[in-house]
């Protein structure tokens, strides 16, 4: 056991749980450590950005606390929230439902409702995907460009209709902030099509994408079509239900087109 560590993070908690800053001293009793071990553990916190110096020689934990938990708490909150948008979805289409995250370059099927036919596409729960090959993966990484550089020039071909480099990558997803959806016509798994839609927070962020995924002979261009508007509605209602207000947001993770205006169909994309 690292006890480096385990002091470490009992100074971070207990600044995190403290009303006020705290000096060394305090933190030193209150801890039962040295007040040179609380002065180095400090000193560390503060150059990893958790911690932060104030006047009078004491010190407060940082925002990036938040920004570590945040994503957590996103995920945790959209699976719950999720629910009735996918059974309705489900009701809609018939079609198995999606609900995704984007991990790096991946995206992880969060949670899913299965299609009642007998003929559907094959998912599980916490499986993967290659972002770049699914329609959920292009909805999240249309906004979420950073993701890009975890991506080689030369993309992986998993069935001839795979998006091959990641110059063709990017036109995709400038088509998909424009369009308002994108769609998977058998990237990933040949006959096996879908629509997905990015979902927002209350602070704009793109936590995640909704969607349906089924054999393309159902899912051919005419049904994807069909079904574009009830999977960017259900999108934006999960959007709507974990605060998202694109009137108010101007982040600049939000959307391009939800700076001052209420956006155009949430962009969606094939699970």
């Amino acid at each position: 056991m690292d006890s480096t560590l385990l002091k470490g993070l009992m100074l971070l908690e207990h600044l995190a749980g403290s009303e006020t800053p705290r000096g060394v001293s305090e933190l030193a009793r209150a801890l039962n450590l040295t007040k040179s071990n609380v002065h180095r553990t400090l000193q560390t916190l503060v150059a990893a950005g958790y911690v932060r110096t104030q006047t009078g020689g004491t010190y407060a934990c940082t925002l990036k606390l938040f920004e570590l938990a945040s994503p957590v708490v996103a995920r945790l909150d959209v699976r719950q929230v999720a629910e009735p948008f996918m059974r309705t979805l489900a009701d809609q289409t018939q079609e198995t439902i999606h609900l995704s995250l984007l991990d790096r370059a991946d995206v992880i099927y969060l949670h899913k409702i299965e299609s009642p036919q007998p003929v559907r596409a094959y998912s599980s729960i916490g499986g993967r995907a290659p972002a770049y090959c699914v329609a959920s993966g292009k909805a999240l990484l249309a906004y979420r460009e950073e993701a890009l550089a975890h991506l080689p020039e030369t993309l992986q071909v998993h069935t001839p209709r795979t998006i091959a480099t990641l110059d063709l990558l990017r036109r995709e997803l400038e088509q998909v902030r424009i369009q308002g959806f994108a769609i998977n016509r058998g990237e990933w798994r040949e006959g096996v099509c879908g629509l997905a839609a990015i979902v927002h927070d209350a602070m704009g962020r793109p936590v995640a994408a909704i969607g349906i995924s089924g054999p393309a002979d159902r899912l051919n261009p005419t049904a994807l079509r069909r079904f574009s508007d009830v999977v960017v509605d259900a999108a934006r209602s999960l959007s709507r239900a974990l605060g998202y207000n694109p009137i108010t947001i101007s982040s600049p993770t939000a959307p391009r087109h939800a700076r001052g205006s209420a956006p155009p169909r949430a962009p969606a994309a094939v699970a």
